[in-house]
């Protein structure tokens, strides 16, 4: 569907963020529109192996699910990142980021924000975790966690965007992601494998679909599984002025 282009002659300017990567203007969007739908999975999904626990079985348990691929009801797949590309001034980032270390693993399993917005790690559980985050190979942060309810501030931290691969290094089946984006116009897929993404500037968009890989191919020398790499998928659409686009994807 095509919608009219509009020219937004009103801005508030507020809030300026900046990296290394992008530069991101606050500004009013009276016009904004919405981005929502589905992402799906392809054929029959495989089934993934548990994943061994081989410390604090009395608080964790003697096996984790492994969360590389979950596919709900109608074959949505939970836990992909969908991104608005090219978005340099728009509404300002909501809310904060919370990567809880709950039940023994990352709680979500995966998580979205943006250069700027509060991120922060908490340790709900009554055992010390070390939440490690790497973006490629570098390490971004490394936060001991050793008492329950304790909560650090990453932030400052979270410079650049890309995928950071989150691992505890007290509890080798914890795996989860961070993904970093450029501006506040990202999110993750529900239970159902549903996006919603609001305020969004009229015009055309490049819109990028990633998902973290699921099909193993080796362990670490911890013992972790080793996927694929992520899978991405791009795709154009244009969001019209007080309109919802809907665009789905599918995963395979």
């Amino acid at each position: 569907m095509t919608f009219r282009a509009v020219v937004l002659s009103t801005v508030l300017f507020a809030t300026v963020v900046t990296s290394a990567d992008a530069v991101y203007e606050d500004v009013a969007v009276p016009e904004s529109g919405i981005l929502s739908g589905v992402v799906r999975f392809s054929g029959t999904p495989p089934r993934l192996p548990p994943l061994a626990v081989n410390k604090n079985r009395d608080v964790c348990g003697d096996a984790k699910p492994a969360e590389a691929l979950v596919v709900g009801a109608d074959r949505g797949v939970k836990d992909s990142v969908i991104l608005v590309e090219g978005v340099t001034r728009g509404k300002k980032s909501q809310g904060e980021v919370v990567i809880d270390n709950a039940r023994c693993l990352f709680v979500p399993h995966v998580a979205a924000g943006m250069v700027g917005g509060r991120a922060r790690v908490k340790n709900s559980d009554t055992i010390l975790h070390n939440t490690h985050g790497f973006l490629g190979k570098p390490t971004i942060f490394n936060v001991a966690l050793p008492n329950k309810e304790q909560m650090v501030d990453i932030t400052k931290r979270l410079t650049k965007t890309g995928a950071v691969r989150l691992l505890c290094d007290a509890h080798p089946h914890m795996m989860g992601w961070l993904y970093v984006h450029d501006s506040p116009y990202v999110a993750t897929t529900d239970d159902r494998g549903a996006y919603r993404i609001d305020g969004i500037p009229p015009g055309t968009y490049k819109i990028t679909m990633w998902h973290e890989g699921f099909r193993q191919k080796g362990t670490d020398k911890d013992g972790r599984p080793v996927y694929e790499d992520p899978v991405t998928v791009t795709r154009d659409v244009t969001v019209g002025p007080r309109a919802t686009a809907t665009l789905d994807f599918e995963l395979k």
